[in-house]
């Protein structure tokens, strides 16, 4: 029987943590086609133009433009093709990425194609897609501007295996940031509200310092020389806007943010909350909202949206629509629309606007093709 005083102490480990990492390095390369259109007429099925030695994973490698196809069954697309510079040493495992972008340089997940891991050999032909694009798709759509278009090409070259030693943190974790989510339980629960605004008939219960931080337009009408023509004691009346658009004008002012909801809602949403966006100049908003409306453009949107970007002076998504309107079967359809007959009634002097850019598009496009 051990000692008084003597108990054996029960020391715990030092905790530890180790890796194993089985990482992969990217590199990235921007190609850029400017002058498609003559590219694609001087170099016939299974020609390509090779793109600039570029260095990746402390290699070189080079990208392979096929116009129109490398053999005669994919003589509808174009080609990519990813290899590895005759200077470049030994062959090298990776993987190709090749990737359609969009005007705003965003990746199309419909046009992004990746190889498998291959060995790549120094001057060999190298690896990646006989139909990367469909040149009718391409041709037809808003991603060939000014015959130009951009490929983004990733090379994905696996490192070695390895272990490494990790550091235990003995502290808790700092959970992320939650002062959207309060405000949201804010609004819901009403607590504290102080102005009520009375929007097409239904109430909403509102925190005036909120709303004042976040629109100085709110600030005028809640503080300032408005206060006394807008407010009737603490309601404030508005009678042209929709109550599902304030609502959700609300979320964002307290939140930072919008509402889930529907593909198709989203698009009818954006409309509406861009005007309030303009009218309380709330500018980040008015800014998500263009961007919003710019993934939605199409035919059926697209006279609709041009006049909503002239009324309230959204500049780039104005210029998106136009440019959407210099593809000839786009503008034939859209002139079909019950949207470009209310874009002729109410703007005449944008749709003059946008025939003298249509005309200099035309032109342009003429000259080049004769050099």
């Amino acid at each position: 029987m051990p000692a008084l005083g003597s108990a054996a102490l029960v020391v715990d480990e030092p905790r530890s943590a180790s890796a194993i990492v089985g990482g992969e390095f990217i590199g990235h390369h921007l190609l850029h086609i400017d002058g498609y259109s003559r590219i694609k007429n001087e170099l016939p099925t299974g020609k390509s133009i090779q793109s600039r030695t570029f260095i990746a994973g402390g290699r070189r490698w080079c990208i392979h433009y096929y116009p129109n196809g490398t053999r005669s069954e994919d003589a509808d697309f174009i080609s990519v093709f990813l290899s590895l510079d005759e200077s470049a040493g030994g062959p090298v495992k990776a993987r190709a990425k090749f990737e359609l972008l969009d005007r705003a340089g965003n990746p199309l997940q419909l046009e992004s194609h990746a190889t498998d891991l291959r060995v790549f050999s120094p001057g060999g032909s190298g690896y990646g897609f006989n139909d990367f694009i469909k040149r009718e798709f391409l041709e037809k759509s808003e991603h060939l501007l000014n015959d130009c278009f951009r490929i983004s090409c990733d090379v994905i070259i696996p490192k070695e295996l390895h272990t490494e030693d990790r550091i235990v943190s003995l502290l808790d974790v700092v959970p992320p940031p939650d002062l959207n989510q309060h405000l949201a339980d804010l609004l819901k629960s009403k607590e504290g509200a102080d102005v009520t605004f009375q929007v097409a008939g239904e109430s909403f219960s509102v925190h005036r310092f909120l709303l004042a931080a976040r629109s100085r337009v709110f600030k005028a009408e809640l503080w300032g020389a408005m206060k006394e023509s807008t407010a009737t004691g603490d309601c404030i009346r508005i009678d042209d806007m929709l109550p599902q658009v304030f609502k959700a004008l609300l979320h964002f002012i307290y939140t930072d943010s919008l509402p889930q909801m529907e593909e198709q809602e989203e698009a009818a949403m954006a409309q509406h909350l861009l005007e309030a966006a303009d009218r309380y100049d709330m500018q980040r908003l008015k800014l998500i909202c263009e961007e919003k409306l710019y993934r939605h453009l199409d035919v059926g949107t697209a006279a609709t949206t041009l006049v909503l970007a002239e009324q309230h002076s959204c500049r780039g998504l104005k210029q998106a629509c136009i440019e959407f309107l210099k593809s000839p079967d786009a503008l034939e359809a859209v002139m079909e629309t019950d949207g470009f007959e209310h874009l002729t009634k109410s703007c005449p002097v944008l749709v003059k606007e946008l025939m003298s850019e249509l005309y200099l598009f035309k032109q342009c496009k003429r000259r080049k093709l004769k050099t």
